[in-house]
Order: C-alpha cells, then structure tokens, then sequence
C-alpha cells in the first residue's frame, strides 16, 4: 500500500499537475493491527480514479443494510447524490450526516445559475429532507477571513469505511485526493459515533428547493 502512495506521489511531484495522475489500479491489501486483527485496506486516488471512487463509495451506501454515516462539507457527485435519495426513499436504513451549510447553500446557487446542473438540486433536497442531517453554519469564504468550516471527509455503511481528503463531490473526483477504503466492524463503529458527535453539535437543515427560497 505504501507503494501505491509512493507512485502517486511521486507522479504528482513528477508532473508538476494533478491531471493524468493516480490513474494506476490499485488492490486491496490486509493489515494486522494492534488487537491482532486482520483488516483489509485499499487506497483510492483522484483524479485518475475519482469516477470510479464515487460509484465504489455509491455501492456501498446502496448495500447497507444497516446505517449509513456521512461527514461532507458538500453533496454534490451525481452516483452517490443518485444511491442516497434511493436509499433514503426506500426508508430502509438509518441514514444520517453532517455538511457545511453556508458551502451547500452556496452549491444550490450555483446548480441554480446553470442549467447543466439543475437536476441535482431536488436530489439533494431529498437526501437532506430524507436522512437526518445537520449542518455547520460557517463564514463564508473571503480574504482574510476565519476558515472555520466543517471539513471531516468520512462516510461509513455498515461495517466499511472511506476515509480520506475525498469530499463527496463532482470537483473531488476531479482533484489530487486520496482515500482509504477499511473494511473493519470495530472502526466502523467509532468512525459512526464521531461523525454522530460532529452531527450534534450543529442544527438541522432545510433545504431552499423544499422551502421554495
């Protein structure tokens, strides 16, 4: 695995540009950690396999059979926008997460001024009115202002988490991310209750499409 990084590193240092980097398929690998467990791990890296991270990541959300838990500052990439509102429709699993509002809200304006986009909002405001989710009421991006936003990049279904620097959006897929895919009921549990513990701190959300805003 190591190995893995070590190319794409060393392509990005390489290129001097993120596009046409991480495009080497990658494999699972198993890892003995500290109880003795065996885990299984597989590294992602965008944008060379950012599609396919999206749908691998949509997948899983679609299979569980239990929970499904997401930390996002935004929801914007259409496989997993599209398996979330299925999920959420069928009513099936629990699911819920935590994004920053001041960004989505920002992200509604801009599906709003183009046309190309529109068909994400109503799917958006389903996930959003069907899963329990909050969201951080951050400042708004300007020079020299706070950066205080809600940046945990985590999604866990059932016993399977992505962890990474990968935001669950159209422009993650297109940027030099990388993420790792665990398979491990134990960290699956604690990456839940953190991204529960991020939830509570902040309100609920109501989306401008179901509001009419």
């Amino acid at each position: 695995m190591t190995a893995a990084y070590a190319r794409d590193f060393e392509d990005l240092w390489q290129r001097g540009r993120v596009d046409g980097s991480g495009r080497d398929e990658t494999t699972a690998v198993t890892v003995t950690v500290t109880d003795g467990d065996a885990v299984t791990v597989r590294p992602w890296f965008c944008p060379g396999r950012g599609e396919a991270l999206a749908h691998r990541i949509a997948a899983a959300i679609g299979g569980a059979s239990r929970r499904v838990r997401i930390a996002s500052p935004v929801l914007t990439s259409g496989p997993i926008l599209g398996t979330l509102a299925e999920v959420c429709a069928e009513g099936r699993v629990d699911v819920a997460g935590v994004c920053d509002w001041t960004q989505v809200l920002q992200v509604f304006d801009q599906w709003h001024a183009n046309a190309r986009s529109t068909w994400k909002a109503p799917l958006l405001a389903r996930v959003l009115e069907g899963a329990q989710f909050t969201g951080k009421r951050s400042t708004p991006y300007a020079p020299g202002a706070v950066h205080d936003y809600m940046h945990a990049k985590m999604t866990v279904a059932d016993d399977v988490v992505f962890v990474g620097s990968f935001n669950l959006s159209r422009s993650g897929e297109l940027n030099a991310e990388n993420v790792l895919e665990i398979h491990d009921a134990a960290l699956a549990e604690h990456a839940a209750a953190y991204i529960d513990a991020v939830r509570a701190r902040y309100p609920d959300v109501t989306p401008p499409v179901a509001t009419g805003v």
